[in-house]
């Protein structure tokens, strides 16, 4: 019987359960992008249209035929994305280690690796995510003069409600959580008006809770993850991953499942990510922890988002 690339090497299960457990605190995406697990690289998942919102008649008279609702429908199989990276730990620094209790470089190799998959993960979703192309027109707005959120004649709360009343129109449902690049954040902390709503505080006090009353959303979502381009230099300035721009959107926020209505999802293969026993190189004189993940982020409902472009 042909070996499956399950067998092919064995795994580590202590390291690819903690790899499992591990997330880089820093990072948002899988708030806005809720991590599933999928049996299959490839395979359909179920996308759904506005069946629940549909007046029906469905009265009938004795023995007569029964209408019917199709629950959700088949998309394009999701294939996902295959990242592998693979962490060093130097003889001299193992030798080290051992002279000091508690130490484990095995999981800080595995650290360091999943740090920057997440950080991989954090720049694919929001690129999605800020992406104009990927909604429908009446799904984006871009704010101008002094309507922009730095500006301090503007109103984010009627932005953010007209938002709402469109998302709440097109899904039946409210938005449920609002993504706020760090910049943005504190520039509505400056809002005269919101500082008006929450003047016995200072502005340094007011919270993403606190905004999240005031928009009347679950939760308020602050990106303040920055990101070096694979080319850039140690000296250049870091970039924002999550840009000028704020995103409304309804996610589940309990127990995601792929089958149930979301903005986006983040689908990764069950048992992943996959840490293969380390090995010992010779040419480094160095162990090497291999870790691999198969996973891609994808929008399944744009209709439950809203972007607001050049919010400063």
């Amino acid at each position: 019987m042909p070996v499956n690339s399950r067998q092919a090497a064995p795994v580590d299960v202590i390291l690819s359960k903690y790899s499992r457990g591990y997330r880089n605190s820093e990072m948002i995406s899988h708030r806005l992008f809720p991590r599933v697990p999928i049996p299959n690289r490839y395979m359909k998942t179920i996308a759904f249209g506005k069946e629940s919102f549909r007046l029906l008649n469905t009265r009938r008279s004795p023995g007569s035929k029964k209408k019917r609702i199709q629950y959700g429908f088949s998309t394009d199989p999701v294939s996902l994305y295959q990242e592998a990276l693979e962490g060093v730990v130097a003889e001299e620094h193992q030798q080290e280690a051992e002279k000091v209790p508690n130490v484990n470089l095995g999981q800080g190799a595995i650290k360091t690796v999943m740090d920057v998959e997440d950080l991989n993960l954090e720049v694919e979703a929001a690129n999605l995510a800020l992406d104009a192309d990927n909604y429908d027109p009446g799904s984006v707005e871009a704010l101008l003069g002094s309507d922009k959120w730095s500006h301090a004649d503007s109103n984010p709360l009627k932005v953010i409600n007209d938002a709402r009343a469109t998302v709440r129109r097109r899904i039946g449902r409210k938005p449920n959580t609002l993504v706020l690049p760090s910049d943005g954040f504190d520039a509505l902390c400056d809002n005269p008006k919101i500082r008006d709503q929450f003047k016995y505080v200072s502005k340094d006090s007011i919270s993403e809770e606190m905004l999240a009353r005031y928009f009347k959303v679950k939760q308020v979502i602050v990106g303040d993850g920055v990101y070096l381009p694979e080319t850039a230099g140690d000296d250049d300035e870091a970039l924002d991953i999550w840009g000028n721009s704020a995103v409304l959107a309804y996610v589940p926020l309990d127990g995601a499942t792929y089958n149930e209505p979301s903005f986006a999802y983040t689908y990764e293969l069950m048992g992943m990510p996959e840490v293969r026993t380390p090995y010992w190189d010779n040419t480094v004189d160095s162990w090497i922890y291999p870790v691999k993940l198969e996973r891609r982020p994808k929008i399944v409902g744009a209709d439950a988002g809203f972007l607001i472009k050049d919010i400063l």
